[in-house]
């Protein structure tokens, strides 16, 4: 191939492939984080890093694609006027705070370009004539897309060494060292563990994972909460540690086993887009990894449930847990136990609500009533417009039908039926 620029054919496809892409960027970004995360697990190790990742390779897929659909001849100096967004150096904070390789920057970005070259040629292949034409498409389009990432890497990777020098010797960097090591249950004494943390891991601890949106609540917001919280229950001031832009781990020292009722209802004590995953109240060293572990479990029930409720407690939701383990078994069982209950939408929402609190509230009208501030006589019509829909009296299978009133009420869409 000569030096000469691609030709005014070849930039016309190249920006009709990418306005193709760009129409189904969803699936393509799944894809690319799934690549990812089966390369490095580690990104997929609970829902905020998985956010991360898939905020990183939207907009990066997405300003790709966008130069490409402005068919510039001039990719030089393209390149060297854009910035990245910030989603994509977002991730250096990430790979900093939890103490990644650089090289799983590498090696992810590399995995994440060869889906994204792969989508390409299969639409070029598709558009573009057989011949010379292709051919040129191909080569110009390859060159352009690795030169992006050539150029992404280097700017991501600087801004991650930057924020590793900044925690470098540091007691920040310490006490998340600490943390790492507790949390992969390494040979650490429990008293040596404890002066490193300034934290005492003799005592009763209480995870909590905190998180936002992609460019949401910023690091100092996600404190406050998580001291809010700790005051709610009467604990010490929390131990935190950051873990992205948008998340926050923590642990709530206690003397004694806190009353952990006082979180269910936190607008009073947190801003209205911060979520809260709560783990069981444990006692010593492995209590607080435990209790880690399931308030990650939690998040991971929480995170694409975006209508759910902002505090979720393990305890709460321990047997919904253990039920999606498989999740495309728990949303058979939950359709096929719901059926016409089991729809996607505002009425068969409400309905549901009403007959799990009904169910809850032992077949009690009057009480479900209460809880739901309505009248008694609106909570018989919707427990009989339920079990119509139902095709069964509710008594018949109390059990099965409570565990899928709650599978859909934590999980929603994730195992709802498409609204017909």
């Amino acid at each position: 191939m000569s030096n000469r620029p691609p030709s005014p054919e070849v930039i016309e496809l190249m920006g009709e492939v990418a306005e193709v892409m760009l129409a189904d960027l969803d699936a393509l970004v799944a894809e690319m984080s799934a690549a990812e995360v089966e390369l490095s697990p580690v990104l997929g190790v609970d829902a905020s890093a998985i956010a991360d990742t898939s905020a990183s390779n939207h907009a990066g897929a997405r300003q790709l694609l966008s130069l490409f659909i402005r068919r510039d001849t001039n990719w030089t100096l393209r390149t060297a006027s854009f910035e990245l967004p910030h989603e994509m150096l977002d991730v250096a904070h990430t790979v900093a705070r939890r103490g990644l390789d650089l090289d799983v920057i590498f090696q992810s970005y590399r995995y994440a370009q060869n889906v994204a070259w792969r989508h390409f040629m299969a639409h070029a292949t598709r558009i573009a004539p057989p011949g010379p034409v292709l051919m040129e498409l191909l080569h110009v389009s390859s060159e352009r897309l690795f030169d992006y990432i050539d150029y992404a890497l280097t700017k991501v990777i600087a801004a991650t060494q930057r924020e590793r020098e900044e925690m470098l010797g540091g007691a920040l960097a310490r006490r998340a060292e600490a943390i790492r090591l507790v949390l992969d249950d390494a040979p650490i004494h429990s008293d040596r563990a404890s002066e490193r943390l300034g934290y005492q891991l003799s005592r009763w601890h209480t995870a909590l994972v905190l998180w936002s949106g992609p460019g949401g609540e910023a690091q100092g917001a996600l404190e406050s909460a998580a001291t809010a919280l700790a005051r709610a229950v009467g604990a010490r001031p929390p131990l935190t540690h950051s873990v992205g832009t948008s998340a926050l781990w923590a642990w709530l020292g206690s003397d004694a086993e806190p009353d952990l009722a006082a979180l269910r209802e936190p607008a009073d004590k947190i801003a209205p887009n911060i979520r809260v995953a709560v783990g069981s109240t444990l006692r010593g060293i492995a209590g607080f990894r435990r209790s880690h572990d399931q308030a990650l479990t939690v998040q991971r029930l929480l995170a694409e449930n975006l209508d759910g409720p902002s505090v979720g407690l393990y305890r709460d939701l321990e047997v919904t847990a253990l039920a999606t383990a498989d999740i495309s078994r728990a949303t058979e069982f939950v359709q096929s136990t719901l059926g016409n209950l089991a729809e996607d939408n505002p009425g068969a929402e409400r309905l549901r609500e009403t007959l799990r609190v009904f169910l809850d509230e032992a077949d009690n009208a009057p009480r479900t009533a209460t809880r739901l501030h309505t009248h008694r006589n609106t909570v018989l019509q919707r427990v009989a417009r339920a079990t119509e829909l139902l095709g069964f009296p509710p008594a018949d299978r109390r059990l099965a039908l409570g565990l899928a009133l709650e599978l859909a009420q934590h999980l929603g869409p994730r195992v709802l039926a498409p609204n017909q």
